[in-house]
């Protein structure tokens, strides 16, 4: 018997939910296959297993918590996939020699080919594993589709959470049994009665645990860190006017475009050089200054905000620097980022502009001491002299930082740098 445990995931991480089971007890499983999906604080991660045989036990069920080194599941190596599959001969007659035994096992064997052939075969193609990414795989559960029934709009087969969205479950069963009368569809979330107002409906919802790892975390920072915000704005005139000069020569030599992320990360890293405690970590009494620049990127994806990371910006181009951040950005809606893209950032950037922020305190991504802010880009008036006043397009930063750490003075000096570089861009460029 072999036993399939928890794997070590990452330093930070020693337990996980098993969102999935991809194998049924009783199965037969080939070695390196995927056996179980596992939600983790950070990522889902599919579990392969390291033998071949036939699944006799399942430790945990779909929802359980389970921790690393855990056994969830065992294997007995000595099931054979044929003596699963195959029917069992009929019983000999007495006084047959073993001659008569093999031409009688034979001539069984091929007269039932044709049938159990046909038989297998349907049975294969309706046992066969549904290809679907882990966002389709939760909503399917929380609505209680079934996989196989939701046609896949990818070429390759692969079901998204769009499908799962978009399926009709009436339709299907309509489709697969015209004569029957069409039961309506249960709710998808049960109501329940609320004590404060009995009249008034409300939806239980339970949070996932990476959204309750984003609600913990974000809570223990707010009660552990001094942090404070300062802020600032930007004149992004350069910055735009040297984008729209050199955006189309950027993508002809590097396939990819010029956005303002690497901008910010290239003041970011320079900035940090200047003001290096706002790189830093505490442990116990003491501060942890680091030499690297591993700048986190938060990206808002389906089951909530990660934060990839970009390692050693400071070596890298604008073109690298951007390629990076796109890759990274596509991994986490894809729900594809592994633990590695997740660990090590030393500095974080967070971008509400995008969804139309204009000015928000945002909060530390411990053991980090610092992150920035970007903010929506508007044009407003600004004065740009005692005597004329322009329409300039204007944007609102704004770096959270730990006290215990990092004093007023070296906050604001180090937002005032990023100002700086940014109204500069030609110095970026030459840096």
């Amino acid at each position: 018997m072999a036993e399939i445990k928890v794997p070590e995931l990452a330093e930070s991480i020693t337990e996980g939910t098993i969102a999935q089971w991809l194998k049924k007890k009783g199965e037969y499983v080939e070695k390196g296959e995927y056996l179980v999906e596992l939600e983790t604080d950070k990522v889902n991660i599919e579990i392969i297993s390291d033998f071949s045989g036939t699944l006799t036990e399942l430790n945990a069920n779909e929802g359980d918590t389970v921790q690393v080194g855990d056994t969830i599941a065992v294997i007995n190596e000595s099931g054979d996939q044929a003596s699963v599959q195959e029917p069992m001969p009929a019983n000999a007659e007495p006084g047959v020699s073993s001659d008569d035994k093999v031409t009688s096992k034979e001539s069984a064997q091929q007269s039932n080919a044709a049938a159990n052939s046909q038989e297998e075969t349907n049975n294969d193609a309706g046992k066969q594993k549904v290809i679907a990414s882990p966002a389709a795989r939760k909503l399917a559960r929380e609505k209680g589709i079934d996989l196989e029934n939701v046609p896949a709009v990818d070429p390759l087969g692969r079901v998204r959470r769009q499908d799962v969205e978009a399926f009709q479950p009436q339709q299907n069963n309509q489709q697969k049994t015209p004569n029957a009368e069409p039961k309506p569809t249960p709710a998808a979330k049960p109501f329940f009665e609320s004590a404060e107002n009995d009249s008034k409906p409300v939806i239980r919802e339970k949070m996932s645990r990476r959204r309750q790892t984003i609600a913990k975390r974000l809570v223990e920072v707010q009660q552990t860190a001094a942090m404070l915000t300062t802020f600032n704005e930007v004149d992004m005139t350069a910055v735009m006017a040297l984008r729209k000069r050199r955006k189309d020569k950027f993508f002809e030599e590097n396939d990819v475009r010029l956005g303002f992320m690497s901008f910010f990360t290239k003041a970011v890293v320079a900035a940090l050089k200047k003001f290096p405690y706002l790189n830093a970590e505490i442990s116990g009494d003491e501060f942890l200054v680091k030499k690297f620049y591993d700048i986190g990127i938060a990206v808002a994806a389906e089951e909530g905000l990660v934060v990839p990371v970009v390692r050693d910006a400071d070596r890298k181009s604008f073109a690298e620097i951007e390629k990076d951040i796109s890759d990274l950005a596509l991994k986490a809606r894809a729900n594809k980022l592994s633990l590695k893209d997740l660990q090590g950032g030393t500095f974080t950037i967070t971008n509400g502009g995008v969804f139309g922020s204009l000015l928000s305190t945002p909060i530390l991504n411990a053991p980090q001491v610092g992150i920035l802010g970007m903010h929506k880009i508007q044009v407003r008036p600004v004065a740009i002299d005692a005597e004329r006043m322009e329409n300039r397009p204007m944007m609102y930063i704004a770096l959270s930082y730990d006290h215990r750490i990092v004093d007023g003075k070296e906050a604001v000096s180090f937002l005032a740098k990023v100002k700086e570089l940014l109204e500069d861009p030609d110095f970026l460029l030459l840096g």
